[in-house]
């Protein structure tokens, strides 16, 4: 097996194989989880925890590795179009460390109650970080069907991990539409491949820059379709109604994880449309309808959230608008504003993560939908029992304390109120936009911009009083130690996001750049001598 980089440092023989590990690590670990006796618990969240750890240590590794261009690794020493290869460039490694420290965060809550209530869990949850990661690093189509595939069939059963019909009846709606986006994955694959003769992301870039005429129209409906499916899984409106409904079903810690999931169908989108219709006779394919479905995307998730009841509905359409930011930013054509949104789209998924966590500690003594069930009748479950719950905070005016910081931390993040990464994000996507002339869709996207980010603070501070400050009967809220570190470490990238805010805008803006000039990322994947060459 061999890498290869374009100017990327020369790497050694132990650490060559860095770019497969985030898909072979967590599928081998798995695998021996499904192995292993149900009861040894312990045992399985220590290697869950170890191998997250792993993947965001590997993740990080390769963000400073591919600081100034892609490293390729060719399976099987393969050469592409006709091998498989994985390719990590800047995107791809931002992406990676979402994941990770998402990944590890939810894990890390998931010990107090979930990850111990049933049976699998652990081994899913690894799966799901497996498809992920393989999605972003993918360079074929058909690869990224196949970990798409991977990834939806364990985010099936993490949805699905609870009791209840509540829990029944939104997980197997989104069994359904799930397969519907796999459909329309397969017939787009089929006509792009029945049109271009190569699935290769590279590849079909090269062949693009002369394409035969009869061709061109079909390719184009391949990529329509092959849109569909990515703006469903990035709940785009009106293919994402689903979203909100499914992730307030799902446990806390499989809604957080979740929440990346959406996150893959924005950096197909990101990837394919600045790769393959950024220059050429099909530049600027589909950029209207991206535009298009970004505004409406946030449009309906600021109406939802202003409608919704409950803080995991809330973080449910916070999602939705941040997915429906990079969208409408996309499709915009602005460069300046994408770094920003691609900024702003980091720290908003973390937040919102942060938020189903703290809906879960916040509701489950007053929601009885979210309460303390046992999620599978087997002979390994035990009880859920706070008896011997190492609390922090048990007085209520510290608990309340801990929590409202909490509370309010998502809140500024997701808003994009001042001094957090949000407002960053946004003052960076409306400077990129004011850059050049100001043209229409610009002048749209400044007004989305805007009212969604009051359409966000007031519903969240609104629930936050209410869940916080309202006197209530229940019994206080208990917070673990592992839920708190988890919940910690979610808000400290946040506020580390904001404290670095230059450096992050920096790599952002060089990632865009990056992504604007698609002839290298083809002279990386296939060789400079195969670049613009058509057979």
């Amino acid at each position: 097996m061999s890498p290869t980089a374009l100017s990327a440092p020369a790497v050694s023989a132990w650490d060559d194989h860095l770019v497969v590990l985030p898909v072979v690590l967590p599928i081998a670990v798995a695998g021996v989880m499904f192995l292993l006796d149900e009861r040894r618990r312990r045992l399985k969240a220590a290697l869950s925890l170890a191998t997250v750890l792993a993947l965001l240590a590997i993740a990080l590794v390769l963000v400073g590795r591919v600081d100034a261009g892609a490293q390729v690794y060719r399976l099987g020493n393969w050469a592409a179009p006709y091998g498989i290869v994985l390719v990590v460039d800047r995107l791809s490694a931002l992406m990676l460390v979402l994941a990770g420290v998402l990944g590890l965060c939810a894990l890390v809550f998931s010990f107090a109650r979930w990850g111990q209530a049933g049976p699998r869990f652990h081994g899913l949850f690894l799966l799901l970080l497996m498809g992920v990661n393989g999605a972003f690093l993918t360079g074929d189509l058909f690869n990224l069907f196949v970990f798409f595939e991977v990834m939806l069939a364990a985010s099936y059963g993490l949805v699905l991990h609870g009791s209840g019909e509540v829990r029944i009846r939104a997980g197997l709606g989104y069994i359904a539409v799930n397969l519907v986006a796999s459909l329309f994955f397969l017939v787009g694959v089929s006509l792009i491949y029945g049109t271009m003769g190569t699935l290769n992301m590279a590849d079909l870039a090269r062949r693009l820059a002369t394409p035969a005429s009869g061709e061109q129209a079909l390719f184009e409906v391949g990529c329509a379709v092959l849109g569909l499916a990515f703006l469903i899984k990035c709940s785009a409106w009106p293919l994402g109604f689903w979203l909100p409904t499914t992730y307030a079903a799902a446990s806390a810690p499989a809604a957080a994880v979740l929440a990346i999931l959406s996150k893959v169908g924005i950096y197909v989108v990101v990837r394919l449309s600045l790769l393959l219709f950024g220059a050429g006779s099909s530049a600027g394919f589909g950029q209207t309808w991206i535009l298009a479905a970004g505004l409406a995307t946030m449009a309906y998730g600021t109406v939802g959230i202003l409608a919704a009841r409950d803080l995991t509905r809330a973080a449910g359409y916070a999602v939705m608008i941040s997915s429906g930011t990079l969208l409408a930013t996309l499709g915009t054509g602005s460069g300046g504003a994408l770094a920003g949104a691609l900024y702003y789209l980091f720290g908003s998924t973390l937040a919102a993560g942060a938020l189903f966590l703290l809906a879960e500690i916040l509701q489950r003594g007053r929601d009885p939908a979210r309460a303390d069930q046992p999620v599978f009748a087997d002979e390994y479950r035990d009880p859920f029992d706070d008896a011997g719950a190492t609390e922090v905070g048990r007085a209520l005016p510290a608990a309340v304390a801990l929590l409202g910081i909490g509370v309010l931390l998502c809140t500024l993040m997701l808003a994009g109120i001042p001094p957090l990464a949000g407002f960053v994000g946004k003052l960076a996507m409306f400077t990129g936009l004011a850059a050049g002339p100001i043209t229409a869709p610009a002048w749209w996207l400044i007004a989305a911009l805007t009212l969604s980010s009051f359409g966000t603070l007031m519903p969240l501070v609104r629930l936050g009083i209410r869940n916080l400050w309202v006197p209530s009967d229940d019994p206080p809220p208990v917070l673990r130690s592992t839920e708190f570190a988890a919940l910690a470490g979610l808000l400290a990238v946040c506020l580390a996001l904001a404290l670095w805010g230059g450096p992050a805008l920096a790599y952002a803006d060089a990632t865009v750049r990056w992504l604007e000039q698609p002839q290298d990322y083809v002279r990386a994947v296939l060789g400079a001598a195969q670049e613009g060459v058509r057979p």
